[in-house]
């Protein structure tokens, strides 16, 4: 290993060899949200996280049930869409879950044999290969149904010179505030119901021929009230991450049963957001208004030299800084790893977000389950949920 660590595009490593090729995936394309109000929404993600105004579908262009807006920072893009009327299927997913994600798109270089490969594995059809096209050429896009009332479409667009999809202008707008420093996404984890998860990890497998990378069970990570289980899957070339998560017995309520109470349902918990430079990203978020989980205990940053192990020597960040951030540091054989997680973003205790930054580490911090946990259960106690 390198003597210097430096933070990489983990996403775009290529070791997961033992995964299938019959789905090849180029990476995440865009994540949909459904959201009680696409326009307030959008101008919250703008100030708090720094997006930028990118695409836009509306009444202006000639849809009449949905509103869309698209934000993108570095390689992220989110979607934020509204129904316009009574009558729109987006009424229901909102009435059940509250706002939350509908859509996880990924990138392929062919949407019809995407469709097809996984369907012929399985995969329940959401949507058939359907072919988009506006002045600026055509995208292809299909889709599955996967946990819960949560889809996966793929998208072709390599005949399409657009700014997004057809059907969407260029959103411009005097309104930009400054990015964050986000990157790409790392992962994003996803929880299901009791006794569901092996059913979904082998879905995964069977259906899209994901590989299960990582294992953590109840044992790994629990705390005195709670405890869950979890498997990290990930596609052939490392590109698309997606932990599984499932409750797990203890004396209280987990925060697994706690989101699948208040979602209604199996879903998208929280996506995970790659920073090259988590200290000032973190400042910035802190000050633009985003709120994180309560800090660790003092001793948790005593044992950080520890927990490092051989890789503490090359620990570029400040301890102090790290702490007065409430910012938790992992490490595996291959380096370290520095994260954070947000509060819930709603009111509904559902969707968050974590920023990561990795230097070498491969892992999912494994080594802060316990304190993550426990910082958790006292929001949940908060809520009175626990």
């Amino acid at each position: 290993m390198s003597k210097e660590l430096k933070s990489v595009d983990y996403g775009l490593e290529k070791i997961f060899e033992g995964a299938q090729d019959f789905l090849p995936l180029l990476g995440t394309d865009y994540v949909e949200f459904y959201v009680g109000n696409a326009k307030q929404a959008a101008h919250y993600y703008k100030t708090a996280f720094g997006f930028q105004s990118y695409a836009y579908k509306g009444l202006e262009t000639g849809s009449r049930d949905t509103v869309s807006y698209v934000l993108k920072q570095d390689k992220i893009k989110l979607v934020l869409s509204s129904p316009l009327n009574s009558e729109s299927a987006i009424n229901e997913h909102i009435v059940k879950h509250g706002d939350g994600v509908k859509v996880i798109a990924l990138w392929v270089d062919d949407a019809r044999s995407a469709y097809d490969e996984t369907l012929k594995r399985g995969a329940t059809p959401y949507m058939s290969p359907t072919v988009e096209k506006d002045e600026f050429g055509e995208v292809v896009r299909s889709g599955i149904r996967t946990y819960g009332d949560t889809v996966h479409i793929f998208v072709e667009r390599k005949n399409y010179k657009g700014v997004f999809l057809p059907g969407f202008v260029s959103w411009q707008s005097d309104y930009n505030p400054k990015p964050t420093g986000l990157k790409y996404i790392d992962h994003m984890v996803g929880n299901v119901g009791w006794g569901e998860m092996d059913t979904w990890v082998k879905w995964y497998e069977d259906i899209m021929g994901f590989e299960n990378f990582l294992s953590f069970d109840d044992k790994q990570i629990h705390t005195e009230y709670s405890a869950l289980m979890s498997k990290v899957m990930s596609n052939g070339n490392g590109r698309v991450k997606f932990p599984i998560n499932e409750p797990a017995e203890g004396a209280k309520k987990s925060q697994i049963e706690e989101y699948l109470d208040f979602y209604e349902g199996p879903g998208v918990q929280h996506l995970a957001l790659a920073t090259d430079d988590i200290i000032e990203t973190i400042k910035q978020l802190r000050a633009r208004g985003v709120e994180f989980l309560p800090p660790p205990p003092q001793a948790y940053y005593d044992e950080i030299p520890k927990r490092l192990g051989a890789h503490k020597h090359l620990l570029k960040e400040d301890l102090n800084d790290l702490q007065q951030l409430s910012i938790l540091v992992d490490a595996d054989e291959e380096g370290y790893l520095l994260q954070i997680f947000t509060k819930p973003v709603e009111d509904r205790p559902t969707l968050f977000y974590e920023i990561i930054q990795r230097m070498g580490a491969r892992g999912f911090g494994a080594g802060n389950f316990k304190a993550l946990f426990e910082a958790i259960e006292r929001e949940q106690a908060n809520r009175g949920t626990l």
